[in-house]
C-alpha cells in the first residue's frame, strides 16, 4: 500500500531501531510519561520478535528507507476472551495528514478480522485528540474501564470495537 511515497508493509528485523527511535521520539513530542506507557516497554527495541507469533503483526510506515510510524495487532493481554489490542500506533509528524491512519486502522483490523478476533480493544492518552477522534470515526467506543492488564497504567483512556 503506498500513499504519498509512503508505504505500508509488515515489520523486518532491520526496522528494529528505526520504529523504537520513532515511538519515542513521538512520546516525548506528547509530553506523554516515561513510565506506565509505551515508552518504558522492553519490547520497543525489539518489536519484530514481539510480532512473530500466531495471530500477531506489526505493519511499519515506510519511506525512502525511513520509518515513520507503525500499529499492530495482538491477543490482549491477561484477558480470556477472543479480543485483540490495536497497540503502538504512532506516527511521526511528517506522516500525519494523509490519511494513513485511517488506511494503517483499516489494514489493522481488517487482519484483526481474519485472525478471528471478535472485538479491537486499544488504550490510548487524552493529549492523542486526533488518534481518538480517527478511532470513534471507525467505531471504537469509550469504556469505563481497562480490560486485561497491559501495564500501561498511564494509559487512561480505553476503548473497544466489535469486529
Amino acid at each position: 500500500m503506498t500513499h504519498n511515497n509512503f508505504k505500508i508493509r509488515e515489520i523486518q528485523p532491520k526496522d528494529n531501531p528505526k520504529i523504537a527511535q520513532a515511538v519515542r521520539d513521538i512520546l516525548i513530542e506528547f509530553g506523554v510519561p516515561k513510565v506506565g506507557t509505551a515508552y518504558a516497554d522492553k519490547i520497543l527495541d525489539t518489536l519484530y520478535e514481539a510480532y512473530q507469533f500466531e495471530k500477531t503483526v506489526y505493519y511499519v510506515i515506510e519511506k525512502n528507507g525511513e520509518i515513520y510510524g507503525g500499529a499492530g495487532i495482538k491477543q490482549l493481554d491477561n484477558f480470556e476472551g477472543n479480543v485483540c489490542e490495536l497497540q503502538k500506533m504512532y506516527f511521526l509528524p511528517e506522516a500525519r495528514g494523509y490519511g494513513l491512519g485511517s488506511k494503517m486502522m483499516e489494514i489493522c483490523l481488517n487482519k484483526a478480522k481474519e485472525y478471528g478476533f471478535e472485538q479491537c480493544y486499544l488504550e490510548t492518552l487524552p493529549y492523542m485528540e486526533d488518534a481518538r477522534k480517527l478511532y470513534r470515526k471507525v467505531g471504537f467506543k469509550d469504556l469505563d474501564a481497562p480490560m486485561g492488564d497491559t501495564g500501561h497504567y498511564s494509559c487512561n483512556l480505553w476503548m473497544l470495537k466489535s469486529l
